[in-house]
């Protein structure tokens, strides 16, 4: 429930409410993360704004009154409230060109189903700092760009491109026919000191609870673990990043 808290702060602070507003949103061509539609509320309206939503790819939740009461600030919402991103999305072309331009093999965190805004918000400041050239993220089952974020991410979410893809398998297999190889971190890994970790390479971070799914690690060239010495088995997500993040930038700079 705590959690869910969070994450319903994070939406008040950016979400567009009552069918009007929301329908005019997508229609001006604002980036819409999320869209909870009252259940069972079929009217023209509505079915108008499903429809944008469908057109937009915009994941769409149906959801009780107390649920939509709640989420609201205005009390006015008309059983439609939209959750608009914080900043605008890269394309995965656009990181790739980013590397290009700066005359370096590709560094890509690819990230399978982060949900916590404080996590992807740290992970995408790490990335900065590590000199990563982007961050991919899916549509579904994952947080957006929300104002809480960009707040943890310091501001680095105004240098590092953030692409929101459909499915992170099929875009991984579209990037390894492009030269880039993947790596995700599971504690049943290799070590990630006895792994070649240069080259052009997207690091895989799973979700907090679950890891990398299966799909996403089997489309993955490598494993790395990170040696752990305390009573606990995992790290938090960001932490793992990071971790790994920097013995990338470690090896690279030996190899540089």
């Amino acid at each position: 429930m705590e959690d869910e808290k969070k994450t319903f702060t994070g939406m008040k602070e950016n979400h567009i409410e009552g069918r009007n507003a929301v329908l005019e949103a997508f229609r001006s061509g604002k980036t819409i993360d999320k869209l909870y539609v009252l259940d069972g509320c079929q009217d023209g309206p509505v079915r108008s704004i499903t429809r944008e939503a469908r057109k937009h790819d915009t994941i769409v939740n149906y959801v009780t009154k107390e649920r939509l009461d709640q989420i609201s600030e205005t009390g006015k919402h008309q059983g439609v409230i939209a959750v608009s991103a914080a900043y605008d999305y890269a394309r995965v072309e656009d990181i790739l060109a980013l590397a290009e331009k700066k005359g370096e093999p590709p560094f890509i965190l690819i990230l399978d189903g982060i949900e916590d805004p404080h996590n992807l918000g740290a992970i995408i400041r790490t990335a900065n700092q590590a000199g990563a050239h982007g961050v991919i993220i899916p549509k579904r089952r994952a947080v957006g760009l929300t104002p809480t974020v960009a707040r943890t991410s310091a501001g680095a979410v105004n240098y590092v491109p953030v692409a929101k893809v459909t499915n992170i398998s099929n875009t991984m297999k579209e990037l390894k026919d492009r030269g880039m190889w993947f790596v995700c971190a599971d504690m049943d890994g290799t070590l990630m000191y006895d792994m070649d970790l240069t080259g052009p390479i997207g690091l895989v971070i799973g979700n907090e609870g679950d890891g990398v799914s299966p799909l996403v690690k089997k489309n993955c060239d490598m494993v790395a673990s990170i040696p752990m010495k305390g009573d606990i088995d995992s790290l938090n997500a960001s932490v793992a990043a990071g971790v790994l993040s920097y013995e990338i930038v470690r090896q690279r700079m030996k190899k540089g």
